[in-house]
Order: C-alpha cells, then structure tokens, then sequence
C-alpha cells in the first residue's frame, strides 16, 4: 500500500532574498520536492535592516511554534550556518523536539568549522554538539564537512546530500574574450583582494581581460581597490543580480571565478558548471569534491595570487582547454547535483526518517 508523505516544516531564509540557502530552496521548489513531500516553507530570516530581520525571526519562530504545537509535522528541516543563524535555528530545533517532531540540522556556510572550534566559547561549543547530537539526523554538503561533524559530534547521525542546481537544457555561447565572472559577496574573505592582484597580473599578457563581480558588499571600497592596482577600467561591479541576469553574465563569461578562502559546496559555483563554463576555484571546503582539478576545472590555493593568476592565464589562452573543462564541469553536474537527484533523495530521508519504506 502507498504510504502518505509526511509533513514537513522546513525553515531557512527568506526564498525571495540572495545567498546559497535561498537560490538552494528555489531549486527544491522548482524540482517538486514541496508538492511531494508536503513541506511548508517557514522564513526565520530576510534580508534588510536590524529591525527587518528581527521582525522576520519573530515571525518564523511563532509560526515555527504554532506548527510544532497545533499542527505537529513530523519533521522540522532547518537550514543553518553560523553565528545568529545557528542561535535562532539550533533554539526552533529545540522546540520541534520538545513537541515531539523529529528534526534535521542541514549546514550550510563555509565558516562553521571556526564558529564551532575557535570563535565560541565552551558554553556555546557544548550546545553546539549537542543540537548536532540531539537531532535526528544532520546533513552536510559534502564528505569533508561530514568528517569534521563526525569528529566534532560523535554522537551525531550524519548524512551528506549535496546542494542542487537546475541544469540548464542548452548552453549558450556567447562569451566575450577574456570575460572573467565572480558571483558572490564582494569581501575579502571571497579572495577578491586576490582576484584583482590577479588581473593586474593578467592585464600586460591579455589586454582583453575583463572581471565581472556581481554580488553585494561594500563596493565603493573596492572601487578603489581596483583604483589601486591600476585596473579600475577592467573591473565592473555589477551589484546582485536576479536569476535572469546571473544567466546572462554567465553566458558572457569567458571563465567563472571563485577564489575563497572558505566555502561549503557554493551554489555560484555549480551554477557555472552547469551552465559549462570553465572554472577556476580555491581549493577549500566541499570545493574539492565538485572540482577535480585539470578534469573539470582548475583549483589554486587560497590567499595565492600568483597561482591564481597563473591558472587564470591558462584558461584564457586555450579555448579547446575552456570548452574540454566547461563540458566536462556540466557533465559533473547532471551526474550528481541535478535537483531531480538531489530531491529524491531528500524525499528518501523524509520517508526514513518515519518510517516509511
């Protein structure tokens, strides 16, 4: 006999705003993970003002409450990072078990590792391992960060599901030479300041060479930063960008960029691999996992300019080198990061998790 779905409340933010966690739950949405598993998508934050996030966790935790009190869903999904993310998400997990739900902490961010290990203090780092331990299971984005969890949570059920993308039906070529694109905050922690030192590099051998960075952050500062260096006319800061325009700088891009310092599986960049563009990325975090460096893309070090620089003039000055990785990137994607893959197997720990086989 088919067995009924079960109920799912599913928390993170706000879907309509910026960042991985927003473009990741676009992806679930569109893939039909919410009409098959029954989810209700509850905001717990939004982008804005102090007061705009302080009303939007307000109201994501009273809605949070009336539904693990009156409605009861058996599995409260919360989408978490670091810092204010984790309080506000580890404290609504709490309340799912006091009602009974089963719960699933599913970490994003790259930065968890010296949230749980060095920036909080005992007090904090016990009630960390104890929201991991205490769930019913914990999702990671890919193997390493399991390892760490594993390490730091003993006690703690892990699973790795890694994040989705949608993969587009054909690939458009029409790039502009020497287009560089970075999607992502503009920060330093992004490896930004590494970035312009490469196109200063770059600039005496390709004088085509232009970086795009769309993305929010503090953009007069690096305005001036690309002042500088001297390569202030090769840099566009585009501001954020809306799916629409993501895909047209996409399709524009010689070679997408990410050098950061940290990351967990960047939702920037299987966008570029699925889009087939040639990538080129800091070999941190979950990006290992997607990247296989020469197969489908190219990694450098972090905080390496020179590398970078390097990697980046290798894939400017070969076309057949950007068109064998770019196949090669997408190809990665349809194999294990499309959504339809990534919701069934959602959809699969949903029907686990209560027991339904």
């Amino acid at each position: 006999m088919k067995t009924r779905a079960p109920r799912i409340l599913m928390l993170g933010t706000a879907p309509d705003g910026r960042g991985g966690v927003a473009a990741l739950v676009a992806a679930l949405r569109a893939g039909g993970l919410f009409e098959q598993a029954q989810v209700r998508y509850v905001s717990t934050h939004r982008e804005g003002s102090s007061l705009a996030k302080l009303e939007a966790a307000v109201r994501g935790g009273w809605q949070t409450l009336q539904a693990c009190l009156w409605r009861r869903p058996a599995i409260v999904h919360a989408h978490a990072a670091s810092h204010a993310s984790f309080a506000r998400k580890s404290l609504l997990l709490w309340l799912a078990r006091c009602a009974g739900c089963q719960t699933i902490f599913h970490l994003h961010g790259g930065g968890f590792r010296q949230f749980a290990t060095i920036e909080s203090s005992a007090l904090m780092r016990r009630w960390i391992r104890h929201t991991l331990e205490r769930s019913s299971l914990v999702i990671a984005l890919t193997e390493g960060w399991a390892g760490f969890l594993r390490s730091f949570a003993p006690r703690a059920r892990v699973t790795v599901v890694p994040n989705a993308v949608p993969l587009p039906a054909s690939i458009h070529q029409s790039a502009a030479p020497g287009r560089i694109l970075f999607l992502g905050r503009v920060e330093a922690a992004k490896g930004v300041a590494e970035l312009f030192d490469a196109v200063a590099l770059l600039a005496p051998r390709f004088p085509e060479v232009h970086l795009v960075l769309a993305g929010d952050g503090d953009l007069a500062a690096w305005r001036r930063a690309a002042a500088e260096r001297g390569i202030e006319g090769r840099v566009t800061l585009a501001g954020w960008l809306d799916a629409a325009a993501r895909a047209e700088q996409l399709a524009r891009a010689d070679v997408f960029c990410l050098p950061s310092h940290a990351e967990g599986l960047p939702m920037a960049l299987l966008e570029a691999m699925a889009a087939g563009k040639a990538v080129v990325a800091s070999a941190v975090g979950g990006i290992p996992e997607a990247v296989q460096g020469g197969d489908n893309g190219l990694l450098v070090p972090a905080h390496d300019s020179a590398a970078l620089a390097a990697a980046l003039a290798s894939m400017l000055a070969d076309a057949g080198l950007r068109q064998r990785l770019g196949e090669r990137a997408r190809a990665t994607v349809a194999r294990h990061y499309s959504t339809e893959a990534v919701c069934g197997r959602l959809a699969a720990i949903y029907n686990d998790l209560v027991g339904n086989r």
